[in-house]
């Protein structure tokens, strides 16, 4: 896990080490163990190392090969690097780790060897004889890879704070990407809040070559749908799904540093520690974040885990004030706003004190399985086609009087619902996942009725049209993935452990687990009870205390504390903000009072992502 950088296009660069060295500075963070950069011809690529296989330092980065045909710069892991290197007999291997089998898988199969990676990574490989660069990214987003084409050259990098160091690249906000903040407090699609910056889309791959450029997927679930499945016998499945993630935690135990786990004390995390206990020689050290309040902890569930699987636990109490103090630093860390980020900063803070280098999380889980309230909320929507009949002035009727009857942020997002032109899914699943409608932000931003469309809608349009022919369920999966959890959940991820140089692995998104689930009926992911296909997996390894318990979330007391000892900081950063040009002053200091007030509509999550905005606008000097 690591930091990587480059530009390619050297002419109009004055100095291009010199750039590529102060974005290296930047990803310092992701990489404390050591750094280089290579300059040769029309390439400059740099590399922050955090040494996670094989610790030598013959493993260092940029990694050249023998015959100086290939410099490599490599973010992530391949977990199936051994099985790999038995397979590559042209190659004479100098070192124990994985960069170098990446390198040489691509000078065996070249394009083809991503097919057969088992990882998350984001990598740029120059072959310094045909002059041609080749970045890569993992199949479904882990690891991330940020990209800027500027006057003739392509700068990339881990980070979006390493591109503005450069010096070449304008700290501009995009103002089309803040209305998709705005709306679900992170930018989807690939885009990003400094214009002419993108992240490079997962299961992709971008070929440079003099002037010319290919950007291909070289990967999608639906190409190997529903191959092999016996639908008919719900054991068989079960016990398949358990064989895959068992396989998935066992593939992502390759580590040469000391590892652990996030337990929540949920289905998904206690069921990575269980596999963890069940395939680990070691035993498991596993974490996790508790309240004084305790509607908020999850503490009793976690020890039950912990204490069924004979972990060495770490519980990380928090309070206010530990959380105020630790603010600052959670919100310097962020690489891009969003709304949830300090949340990972904290666990990841204290494992990384606690002498871990890489962690386990079960991150994933609910958007595979089916885990959160969207899916029964669309399903029930989508059950509700027959509204199209009724012409648009009969339903905005009805969305006035549901907005007035139902004044909460629910109700509001109802109402939208009802006006939508289509009642399917490509129209439903944007709206629910929305945190301000429409009508705030063209009340909040100061171009009045500067409507953009959905971010969401637009991203998931441009997706293979295949996976509108899935079952229902999956197809919501899906659009889990590919919105909230890469641009929310697998960002802050990356982002707030990577501050703390923890690398965190995620079981839940082995891409053959993920082919397989997504290949099954909708009824063999339904029944009683939460997550009934990974429950019935999982067997006795779960307790029924963990089973029958109520949905959580990691999710911090945002409200009480925004109400008390965060209320300065709030307050001073929302008036800042309305101080810009691009927002209304007095419709931001309305919503806050309104959430001051108890007013349902504008909830702290409505609230805090306007702060962090400014936040993050102030701190990299964005102009707006």
């Amino acid at each position: 896990m690591c930091g990587i950088s480059g530009i390619y296009g050297l002419e109009k660069i004055t100095d291009p080490r010199a750039s590529v060295s102060a974005m290296n500075d930047t990803l310092a963070h992701r990489g404390p163990n050591a750094s280089g950069i290579f300059l040769q011809d029309q390439v400059c690529i740099g590399h922050r190392r955090l040494s996670i296989i094989d610790l030598d330092s013959g493993s260092d980065q940029p990694f050249l090969d023998p015959s100086g045909r290939f410099a490599l710069v490599f973010n992530g892991e391949i977990y199936n690097y051994r099985q790999l290197r038995e397979r590559i007999k042209n190659w004479e291997f100098k070192t124990q780790g994985d960069t170098e089998v990446l390198m040489a898988a691509y000078a065996e199969w070249g394009i083809d060897c991503l097919d057969l990676f088992h990882g998350m990574f984001a990598f740029a490989l120059w072959d310094i004889k045909k002059q041609r660069l080749f970045l890569a990214r993992d199949r479904m987003g882990i690891k991330p890879l940020y990209i800027s084409m500027n006057k003739g050259s392509i700068i990339f990098a881990s980070e979006m704070r390493a591109l503005l160091a450069s010096g070449l690249v304008p700290a501009k906000l995009d103002h089309t990407s803040l209305w998709s903040y705005l709306q679900y407090q992170a930018v989807h699609g690939g885009a990003t809040m400094i214009e002419g910056v993108h992240m490079m889309p997962p299961s992709h791959y971008l070929e440079i070559h003099d002037n010319e450029q290919e950007l291909k997927r070289y990967w999608f679930p639906g190409d190997k749908y529903i191959a092999g499945l016996d639908q008919s016998n719900p054991e068989l499945v079960a016990a398949k799904v358990r064989e895959k993630l068992r396989t998935a935690v066992e593939r992502r135990l390759v580590s040469d540093v000391p590892f652990g786990a996030f337990l929540s004390g949920g289905i998904d995390s206690s069921a990575i520690v269980a596999l963890m206990a069940e395939t680990s020689s070691t035993q498991v050290s596993t974490f996790s974040v508790t309240f004084a309040e305790e509607e908020y902890s999850e503490a009793k569930y976690a020890r039950l885990i912990a204490d069924t699987y004979h972990t060495a636990h770490h519980e990380i109490k928090l309070s206010p004030k530990d959380f105020l103090e630790s603010l600052p630093e959670a919100l310097n860390a962020m690489d891009h706003p969003s709304g949830d980020g300090p949340n990972s900063y904290v666990v990841s803070k204290v494992t990384r004190e606690a002498g871990i280098t890489m962690a386990l999380s079960g991150l994933g889980g609910d958007e595979l399985f089916a885990g959160y309230g969207v899916f029964s909320n669309a399903k029930k929507l989508l059950e509700m086609k027959w509204l199209q009949v009724y012409p648009m002035f009969m339903r905005r009727l009805a969305a006035l009087v549901l907005r007035n009857v139902k004044r909460d942020a629910q109700g509001a997002k109802m109402a939208e619902v009802l006006t939508l032109p289509w009642m399917d899914l490509l129209h439903i699943y944007p709206e629910l996942r929305k945190v301000l409608i429409d009508r705030d932000i063209n009340n909040l931003i100061s171009s009045k009725n500067a409507t953009f469309d959905s971010a969401v809608r637009m991203h998931l349009t441009r997706v293979p049209e295949k996976w509108r022919s899935w079952p229902q369920i999956s197809q919501i999966s899906w659009a889990e993935m590919n919105s909230y959890m890469i641009d929310t959940l697998l960002r802050d991820t990356d982002q707030m452990s990577m501050a703390h140089a923890l690398e965190v692995r995620v079981p839940f998104l082995d891409h053959e687990l993920v082919e397989y689930v997504l290949g099954l009926p909708d009824i063999m992911k339904t029944g009683q009870g939460p997550k009934p296909l990974l429950v019935k997996a999982m067997g006795d390894l779960l307790p029924r205390q963990i089973i029958d318990r109520p949905k959580m979330g990691f999710t911090l007391p945002w409200e009480f504390w925004m109400k008390g000892e965060l209320k300065g900081f709030c307050e001073t950063h929302l008036k800042n903000l309305g101080e810009r040009a691009i927002i209304d002053k007095n419709f931001v200091l309305q919503m806050w009072n309104s959430f001051l007030k108890g007013d349902k509509r504008y909830t702290h999550a409505r609230i805090w992502h306007l702060v962090v905005l400014e936040h993050w606008l102030s701190k990299n000097h964005v102009e707006t």
